[in-house]
């Protein structure tokens, strides 16, 4: 580990020094019912920023996480678990396979509990990182003017530029899901989904109002670019989006939004600043309608699918500046991944407006 510059990790917005681990990959691990990794070096001291009970028969602690997550504390036939006991000198309660509840730490000594504690804490933490993504903040652009604004696109691109490689109906967007991706989140139970929608509703509170001037953000959807290096082989066109009196309160807003959910732990850090783009045209979508802009956001998991570029120079030409239309932007919705509600916009876990 370098001692000067440790990794830091953010569990539940305590910051933890880790040590440098060394992680065993088993063959087909994804399709094991439990994990093994070896045992994890914890902190070189613990912390105690949680209550330790005291009895007449030793120390008590709980740690609450996702039922999802009990696998990897158990580990292969339960060899994490027992090396995190014999290591911390504890013994460690989980719920049955299905069950939701509390983990349950118990020993003779409060260190060696909080310790057991600590370590499956970063254990959680680390195939927490692992796991697809399950919410997303975003801003809904699927206002009428834009989405009929979006059909016309989408005619006059098949109409002009149809022999140009690549291109066909399939890899448009859905007009009904046209939005801003701010960032995205994993949410393994409704307590967290809880969790995330307050933490959205305090950002209203504290800033939101504050940065758009109390009043919807005048917005204006024009002009198309690429992700790819070369034009003739992209895989993600999107629209841009901008303030319609150039100001930077947009980004201003997206960006402390996704400040204040990686501050929490809710979100990982990926970007510094959150990159606004539409999707209109995404190669994932040939095969896959339910598809999101997973070019941009990673799933979690390795070797995604192969995709058949398209040729964007001539649609890049013809529709450099196309307008697709302004609108008041006023919502933030903590949206459902593969979802969608009555209007064909993806199911909400609550949304907060931003005048």
């Amino acid at each position: 580990m370098e001692v000067l510059h440790p990794t830091l990790i953010n569990i539940g917005g305590r910051i933890y020094r880790k040590n440098t681990i060394r992680e065993t990959t088993f063959q087909n691990e994804e399709e094991e019912d439990d994990f093994y990794r070896e045992p994890m070096q914890c902190l070189d001291e613990p912390c105690d920023d949680f209550t330790v009970e005291e009895s007449e028969r030793g120390f008590k602690c709980t740690v609450d996480l996702p039922s999802q997550l009990f696998k990897y504390i158990i580990g292969k036939k339960g060899e994490t678990k027992r090396n995190l006991e014999s290591d911390t000198r504890t013994s460690i309660s989980i719920p049955r396979p299905g069950l939701e509840g509390e983990i349950v730490i118990t020993g003779q000594h409060r260190n060696g509990v909080i310790s057991a504690r600590t370590r499956i804490e970063l254990l959680a933490e680390t195939f927490r990182k692992k796991q697809p993504f399950t919410h997303f903040l975003s801003f809904p652009l699927n206002q009428p003017e834009i989405q009929e604004r979006f059909l016309q696109f989408k005619e006059e691109v098949l109409t002009k530029c149809s022999k140009d490689h690549g291109i066909d109906n399939t890899i448009f967007q859905n007009p009904a899901k046209l939005h801003l991706t701010i960032g995205t989140i994993v949410l393994l139970s409704e307590k967290e989904v809880k969790q995330a929608f307050e933490l959205l509703d305090k950002c209203k509170e504290d800033f939101l109002g504050k940065l758009a001037a109390g009043k919807p953000l005048q917005v204006k959807v024009a002009g198309i670019e690429y992700m790819n290096d070369d034009p003739a082989m992209v895989d993600v066109l999107y629209a841009k989006v901008q303030m319609k009196d150039g100001s930077e309160r947009l980004q201003l807003v997206a960006d402390r939004l996704m400040q204040r959910f990686i501050g929490s732990g809710l979100m990982l850090k990926e970007w510094d600043r959150v990159k606004l783009h539409a999707t209109v045209m995404n190669t994932l979508f040939r095969k896959d309608p339910l598809a999101e802009e997973r070019n941009s956001i990673s799933s979690g998991k390795p070797g995604q699918r192969e995709r058949e570029s398209f040729d964007a120079r001539n649609v890049l030409k013809i529709f450099d500046n196309y307008y697709f239309g302004d609108f008041d932007l006023n919502t933030v919705h903590l949206s459902q991944r593969f979802s969608v509600d009555d209007s064909g916009y993806y199911a909400s876990s609550g949304q907060v407006t931003i005048s």
